[in-house]
């Protein structure tokens, strides 16, 4: 059984292709993993942006790198031949030579050529190629590329493409068409990076506005934890060029399975919970080179009912999934359902087609959980039948040093409504101090508090050191156990949480100082939803530091067979996390009850480079503010120095530590000297993407 873990975004690596998808700790939900990546997925020739840190500035103001490709016209003649009209430049407008010969690099361009059909939703290409599978025998036509065109270069600086491949005879001028083109710009002779462009032009033949366009997705949504979505290689990037190849009209002819947009990312973001695969089966697509991607391992990182995670605006058709339910769409996740006979369909009814899907399964019911789109998806944690834990912090009084520390708070449920904390499955408070690295915590039942109404006072039992000084916490953690629908057959077991709250007070008079903030929750829940930790008991930031301090380890509850303990400082264990599949030593941590929970099958769904995707206020950048030093009891330095720890989180490689250790003295760490904000080798610079 695999391990608790926190809700994130992060993936098994399992084969080597990148299509989709981020992470951290310990919690009693599955582990969240997304889709395997390719080799060298986060080489530097991988993104599009332009990572040119390093490069003397005559030489990037010359090659002025990066790549912009736009479509701007396109047209089918009555005979079927195909042409469009687009322009190549670089970020700042200036016209680029595809061949490389008057600018720098050669860029190489690709074309897809669509339509959808008269009372469909979907494209159909053109462009199409025949793939006999070696292991079937069976021969597919794929959505492909076009090949053997011709280029005009146009006087205005633009080029006009003409395909090979024309369209059908009799094609639908009035339909809705579409041009894709994917292109990338080879720069690394010049020590930069490949840069990547896409666009999709649609239009009517015939002339008109466009008005059926397939939009459900959009990328900025796939992006929010991908940074950035790209798959076969990088080139393609943008949702809207995907669903031009990626539909009903092309299959895997080795695995028989559609690779139809909406199946095929049903089913990757529900991987390990398919039906299919809990049952013992995979799923797998074989693709170029006959590489063989097993999406059998991948866990979503937030509810995979969250649908609304991907089916958002700005896309024009974002409601879709809400009117236009249907067999390919609903069974991709549900996939042992059979429609033919109505085995595992509710009341066994077997549908021939579509036209009753909507029947049952309309937008909204009355009630959650029911069988409509929004009721069959309800996310328990977000359900309003909740009654909600509410906690206010009010004030602490005593708690200098020596003395045990009183908190007065109050409790309610989110209408206003006293809770009685004496009947709550759990509620502990966190004492911890200081500030600037935590090396004092404990944490007591406080379901015997004084109180009433609502309104408790608290003493711990446990006292502040009597040496201590600075600023101390207050953290409230714990949760409800709530059946919701009980006795009915949708009885569903919640923990209903509070969001974590903590107060900051001074042990020895001086100002109360907060603990410095080094990533943001919001971040967090980018590709989270909601963060939430060892039961939903920890879903701040503010929460998670109390215990993850830098003297924190596993001692507790690892078996002494399995000695030397794990740091699991929060810096040092997250960014391993995030890291996992790039680790080169084992990175296992010992949880409640003795779990076993071991990240090197982890790997971030996005670019590791990019720090600001979960720091904030430059914290990433040496000097730290942290104080204390980390114990590390399984690297190969302990205790490290909080910067050391840090960056060897990720660079856990020998060499690296050696060469954090040769730059420590007993003065301290001299990291900020070369990799400071503006040394030579500065974090944001050997981090450019």
């Amino acid at each position: 059984m695999r391990i608790p873990i926190l809700s994130s975004l992060l993936v098994r690596r399992v084969a080597a292709v990148a299509i989709i998808f981020g992470a951290s700790v310990l919690t009693s939900a599955p582990r969240p993993r997304v889709a395997p990546a390719e080799p060298g997925r986060f080489s530097k020739t991988r993104f599009s942006s332009a990572a040119t840190a390093g490069n003397d500035a005559t030489v990037v103001n010359f090659v002025r790198p990066g790549l912009v490709v736009k479509i701007t016209a396109a047209a089918i003649a009555t005979d079927g031949t195909i042409s469009t009209t687009f322009t190549v430049q670089d970020p700042q407008t200036l016209a680029l030579d595809r061949l490389g010969i008057s600018t720098p690099g050669v860029v190489a361009l690709s074309f897809i050529a669509a339509t959808i059909p008269a009372g469909q939703t979907q494209y159909t290409a053109y462009t199409t190629r025949v793939q006999t599978s070696p292991i079937t025998k069976v021969s597919a036509t794929q959505a492909g590329t076009d090949a053997g065109g011709t280029y005009t270069a146009n006087a205005d600086g633009s080029y006009t493409y003409t395909f090979k491949t024309k369209a059908t005879t009799g094609f639908d001028t009035k339909a809705t068409h579409a041009i894709g083109i994917y292109a990338s710009r080879d720069l690394t002779s010049f020590g930069m990076d490949i840069y990547y462009s896409n666009d999709v032009f649609n239009f009517i033949p015939a002339g008109g506005k466009v008005t059926v366009v397939r939009d459900v997705v959009p990328t900025a949504a796939c992006n929010q934890c991908h940074d950035p979505l790209s798959a076969h290689g990088g080139a393609r990037q943008l949702v809207q060029l995907c669903v031009l190849c990626h539909q009903p009209q092309t299959v895997d002819p080795d695995t028989g399975n559609t690779v139809d947009f909406k199946v095929m990312i049903h089913k990757i973001h529900s991987g390990a919970s398919l039906p299919s695969v809990v049952a013992g089966g995979k799923y797998q697509i074989i693709g170029f080179n006959q590489a063989v991607t097993d999406f059998s391992n991948v866990v979503f990182p937030s509810d995979v009912r969250n649908c609304t995670m991907c089916h958002a605006a700005p896309a024009t058709q974002a409601n879709q999934y809400l009117t236009a339910v249907t067999r390919s769409a609903c069974g991709s996740c549900h996939d042992n359902v059979n429609f033919a006979t109505g085995a595992n369909h509710a009341g066994g009814l077997p549908e021939a087609d579509d036209s009753q899907c909507t029947q049952c399964h309309i937008p909204q019911g009355q009630v959650e959980f029911d069988a409509s789109v929004m009721g069959a998806h309800t996310v328990p944690l977000n359900s309003t039948q909740l009654p909600g834990v509410v906690v206010t912090m009010q004030k602490v009084t005593g708690g200098t040093a020596g003395t045990a520390p009183t908190l007065s708070f109050n409790v309610k449920d989110k209408k206003g409504n006293p809770v009685d904390i004496s009947k709550m499955t759990r509620f502990t408070l966190v004492l911890a101090g200081p500030t600037t690295d935590y090396s004092f915590n404990v944490s007591e039942d406080a379901r015997k508090a004084s109180g009433s109404g609502g309104n408790y006072s608290y003493t711990f039992t446990a006292g502040v050191p009597s040496t201590a000084t600075g600023t101390f916490s207050i953290g409230a953690e714990g949760y409800n156990a709530v059946n919701i629908n009980p006795g009915t057959v949708k009885q569903v077991a919640v923990r209903d949480a509070p969001v974590n709250q903590t107060i900051n007070f001074s042990v020895d008079g001086k100002p109360v100082v907060a603990r410095r903030q080094v990533v943001d929750i919001a971040k967090c829940n980018v590709c989270h939803n909601t963060l939430s930790v060892h039961g939903n008991n920890r879903n701040q930031v503010n929460q998670c530091v109390l215990c993850h301090a830098p003297n924190a380890t596993d001692a507790d509850v690892r078996p002494v067979a399995a000695a030397p303990n794990q740091g699991i400082n929060l810096a040092l264990m997250v960014h391993k996390i995030h890291n996992g599949t790039g680790l080169t030593t084992d990175f296992t941590i010992y949880g409640f009850g003795g779990s076993k929970n071991n990240f090197n099958d982890v790997e971030f769904p996005g670019d590791l480079r990019d720090c600001a995707k979960c720091h904030v206020n430059g914290s990433e950048v040496p000097p730290l503010k942290a104080v204390a030093a980390v114990t590390d009891p399984r690297g190969p330095i302990n205790p490290v120095q909080p910067t050391a720890s840090a960056c060897t989180g990720c660079h856990d490689d020998l060499s690296t530590a050696s060469h954090a250790l040769s730059n420590t003295s007993v003065l301290g760490e001299s990291c900020a000297v070369c990799h400071g904000a503006n040394a030579e080798f500065a974090v944001p610079k050997v981090h450019a993407q």
